[in-house]
């Protein structure tokens, strides 16, 4: 049954059109309102976890997500000072059987367009574009979001899914700008017959050194190799995908090795980001606000999952909603409140490893490679069961048996 007044969702990345996709196929109508003129993401590759995937089957996109992806081996860890292998851990058949699913590698303008084409195949989901949310009123039956033209748009909820600069974020948290980290990463596609052949691995490889490392891995059918190399210079403001010459990216990385300085060498059209974050929060609904993804838990990079979060919260809010059809503000508190602690275990977490784990420099690389080497894959796993287990996913237990990828 269809219900009366639809979900409004600002924002149209692979978040907010994770919630559209779970809110249609429990009968809500959903309008989701973009605020650039055309569907996109900006961006190059992401890695996607098993807990991806148990999203993806959830939402009814699996077949076409696993058409778009990238199976790696390996997660490869290497000493950027040495180039020494610190540590694999192996992604085949008993990975997949431990997880339930794969692990891949996608590029992010892809798997977004598998989200766009099942949103404009469900007649449920109202695609708006160039439509910018900057505030919203509520009257306790309904919920008014305000673009910037000064039209309204009500609906019954409104999904905050607008990012970490979110304007709904503002109302419902108001904790100002976010945090800046100090940590710039500069990002690179480029062709597979450039990446240096000898590194042409079937592998999420990471370089570790001194306050910087270096991101590696094949994408679209092994077309591209996706480079993300990132260093922890201070830098005091956020800047977002501003083009950068070549010589000022290899200049971050003069004190690596050489091996490792080669790849950065055969990047190309760099862009840079200065990552940001925010302090996770125990509140982020406000009546028939809520708010999803980068606009409730902005995570920086370092565990690989801000995308995977974001699908997360769009299962776990579909399944809250339908499980209270008749009262929304109960729905909201409650997908909150099953959300929270695991966003935030992400967001610390996220921080953590990228000042000790991945950017250490002296005794403590040391150490760091000393326990990491000599853990054996089971171990890993273990390791890696919160993040990746299915009985820490709602799409997961919502799906059942999943089909793992030949």
């Amino acid at each position: 049954m269809q219900h009366a007044k639809p979900v409004i969702i600002a924002g149209g990345g692979i978040g907010g059109l994770s919630a559209a996709l779970g809110l249609a196929q429990k009968g809500f109508k959903v309008v989701v309102l973009e605020r650039a003129p055309e569907l996109g993401e900006i961006g190059a590759g992401l890695q996607l976890g098993p807990n991806a995937f148990h999203a993806f089957d959830y939402l009814g996109i699996g077949d076409e997500a696993r058409k778009m992806a990238v199976y790696v081996d390996k997660l490869r860890l290497i000493d950027a000072t040495t180039a020494e292998d610190v540590a694999e851990i192996d992604l085949g058949e008993p990975f997949r059987k431990r997880f339930r699913n794969p692990y891949a590698v996608a590029h992010r303008g892809d798997l977004h367009g598998v989200f766009v084409r099942a949103c404009r195949a469900n007649p449920s989901v109202d695609l708006r574009t160039g439509c910018n949310v900057v505030g919203y009123e509520q009257d306790g039956a309904t919920v008014t979001a305000f673009l910037d033209t000064g039209e309204g748009v009500s609906g019954s909820v409104l999904i905050g899914a607008d990012g970490l600069w979110s304007n709904i974020r503002a109302k419902v948290v108001g904790d100002g700008a976010p945090r800046v980290t100090g940590h710039t990463t500069y990002r690179s596609v480029i062709p597979t017959e450039q990446m240096p052949e000898d590194l042409r691995w079937n592998a999420a490889t990471l370089w570790a050194g001194p306050k910087c490392h270096i991101v590696h891995y094949p994408l679209s059918g092994w077309k591209t190799f996706n480079l993300v190399v990132t260093c922890h210079n201070d830098a005091p403001e956020p800047v977002s995908g501003v083009p950068v010459p070549d010589a000022d990216v290899l200049s971050a990385f003069s004190h690596v090795h050489p091996r490792a300085q080669n790849i950065i060498r055969h990047g190309q059209n760099w862009k840079l980001w200065v990552l940001c974050d925010r302090d996770p929060v125990g509140t982020w609904t406000d009546g028939r606000v809520a708010l999803l993804g980068d606009a409730a838990h902005p995570t920086l990079q370092y565990l690989a999952q801000g995308a995977c979060m974001a699908m997360e919260d769009g299962v776990c809010l579909s399944i809250e909603m339908a499980a209270h059809p008749d009262n929304p503000e109960a729905a909201l508190i409650s997908y909150q409140n099953r959300r929270r602690v695991r966003t935030a275990r992400i967001q610390l977490t996220s921080r953590e490893i990228g000042d000790h784990i991945y950017h250490p420099a002296g005794v403590h690389a040391t150490l760091r490679n000393s326990i990491m080497s000599a853990k054996s894959d089971a171990e890993w796993y273990d390791v890696l069961d919160w993040l990746y287990g299915a009985q820490h996913s709602d799409a997961a237990a919502a799906t059942g048996p999943l089909v793992e990828v030949a």
